[in-house]
């Protein structure tokens, strides 16, 4: 039951969430990301062509069975969400660059999306399904992304003041929220975890591991800033897992329950190492401050 309320209020708390991640940006950050587009370029390549190249690599690795390899499969090809921009949040990253590609990844998915997983089941399953994708969740995640940031760029742009009294308290909403995800999502799989981390555990960890250091290395090296190659890896690993698991278990689409098993592994364990990540990347000697209440300095590159 618990359970099921969380569920129910997460798209709800995730809204308060970027709210409080609109409450900090400017019309600017976004001007920012056109002037210098090589992040933003490079982690729509890595997104799109790079991400499933590399899980259908380690799919073979690590021999999966046909529908766990179809399922990482169709995390690989899943955007990015909410969470990557509360990520970024907390560790220094450019938000305003997560907020525009979450929403370009969410549109382009109706694209994608097939195209990755229709190939995949034809090559693992023979016969395969063909798998379309209802608009009705992409504009989902375009209005948990989109709407809450803007009435928070709206607060800040109109009464600053208020903006930067609500700082504090939005980034301590954004931890509780984290908090409460990765309880709720242990406390759902506590039965069968140790069966779901055995069978596809570690193909999940290595993808994912793979997804950060990518989605970091490959802005870095096209000479983007480390805010923004920090929100790239962010925005690269850390995949919507619900909509992946949407997509395996809807009754019109794929509707395999095998299919869902690497998401919800995915869904556990990309918050810890996206922490990890997180900590790793902000350890570093020369990084960008983040201040409250003005415009960051931009970086160059």
């Amino acid at each position: 039951m618990v359970s099921e309320l969380v569920a129910a209020g997460l798209p709800y708390a995730l809204g308060v969430v970027m709210l409080g991640l609109g409450l900090g940006l400017t019309v600017d950050d976004f001007l920012r990301v056109g002037r210098h587009p090589r992040a933003a370029a490079a982690a729509l390549l890595c997104q799109i062509v790079v991400l499933p190249v590399i899980c259908f690599g380690l799919v073979l690795a690590f021999r999966l069975p046909p529908e766990l390899a179809v399922g990482l499969m169709l995390v690989a090809a899943s955007p990015g969400g909410p969470t990557a921009n509360l990520y970024s949040h907390l560790f220094g990253g450019h938000v305003a660059l997560n907020v525009t590609l979450t929403a370009i990844n969410s549109v382009l998915v109706v694209i994608t999306l097939p195209i990755v997983v229709n190939l995949s089941t034809a090559y693992f399953l023979a016969g395969g399904a063909e798998v379309g994708l209802q608009t009705g969740k992409v504009i989902q995640v375009l209005t948990i992304v989109l709407v809450p940031v803007a009435i928070g760029m709206l607060v800040r742009a109109r009464a600053p003041r208020v903006a930067r009294w609500l700082d504090r308290p939005a980034r301590v909403l954004s931890i509780l929220v984290l908090v409460v995800v990765i309880s709720t999502v242990l406390y759902g799989q506590r039965n069968g975890l140790a069966d779901s981390f055995g069978s596809v555990g570690p193909a999940v960890l290595a993808f994912n591991v793979v997804s950060l250091l990518v989605g970091y290395g490959v802005p870095r090296f096209v000479g983007a800033g480390h805010r923004d190659a920090a929100a790239a890896g962010f925005e690269i690993g850390i995949h919507n897992t619900g909509f992946a698991m949407t997509i395996a278990l809807g009754p019109t689409l794929l509707n395999n329950a095998e299919m869902a098993l690497p998401a919800v592994v995915y869904g556990i364990v990309m918050f810890f190492t996206a922490a990890g990540f997180g900590r790793l990347i902000t350890r570093r000697d020369v990084r960008e401050p983040v201040l409250v209440g003005r415009t960051p300095v931009e970086e160059a590159g």
